[in-house]
Formats: C-alpha cells, structure tokens, sequence
C-alpha cells in the first residue's frame, strides 16, 4: 500500500474520531466548552489534510477504477463536507467567546447535523476505496 495513501487514511480516521468524540462529548456535556472547539479544529485540520492527500494520489494516479459519477459525487460531497465543518469550527469558537449560554446549551443540534453531513463523503470513500 502507498505511503501517502497510508497517511490520507489515518488522518481522516482521526478525523473521525475528533469529530465523534466532540460531537457526543458536547452532546453529554450538555453544553459547548474550550475543549470540544479544539477537538472541532483538530478534526478540521486532520480532514483537510487527509483529503489533499487523497487529492494529489487521484490527481496522480493513471488509472482510475470508480465511475466518474462516484468520483464526481465524492469530490463535491467532500468538498462541502469540508466548508460545513470550517463554518462549524468558526461558528462554535464564535458562540464559545461570545459567552451566550443559550447558544451553548443548544449547539449539539447544529453540531449532530454537520457530523452526519460530514459522513456521507468519508462513507463514499470507504466504498471508492473497496472498489
């Protein structure tokens, strides 16, 4: 197996991992913290450079084994994937610094709806990279 399809994979597991522990980790807290916005950060910027990595391999790769639609609906899906969680990691610093409690109690809502978005590429993937 590639090197760089190694690292790709590993940081969009992470990714995985820092959003769903974010995500229920607020959910349980049953408000926004510091903690979970790095968490949120952190699962950004593991998403952002695994998918790059996976972007130069395809940009790379001479062959490609999946359908131009499933490669197509991946590449949009993951890019708005990427701009939903940048608007979420900015929007929970914002409510985070802005101090409103409300905002805080009720922004799991937001967050569960951005993490199940943010499924639907990573699962596209997954079934891209069985093919």
């Amino acid at each position: 197996m590639d090197t760089k399809l190694i690292i790709s994979i590993v940081f969009i597991t992470l990714a995985l991992i820092l959003y769903t522990i974010g995500v229920f980790g607020e959910r349980k807290a049953k408000t926004l913290n510091k903690n979970h916005v790095l968490i949120f950060w952190g699962g950004l910027v593991c998403d952002t450079s695994g998918t790059l990595t996976m972007g130069e391999i395809a940009r790379s790769s001479s062959t490609i084994a999946t359908s131009s639609f499933t490669q197509s609906l991946h590449g949009i899906t993951g890019f708005l994937a990427i701009v939903l969680m940048l608007f979420h990691a900015v929007w929970a610093t914002y409510v985070l610094f802005k101090g409103n409690e409300e905002k805080k109690k009720f922004f799991h809502k937001f967050s569960i709806v951005v993490w199940t978005i943010w499924l639907i590429p990573y699962f596209i993937g997954m079934f891209i990279g069985m093919m």
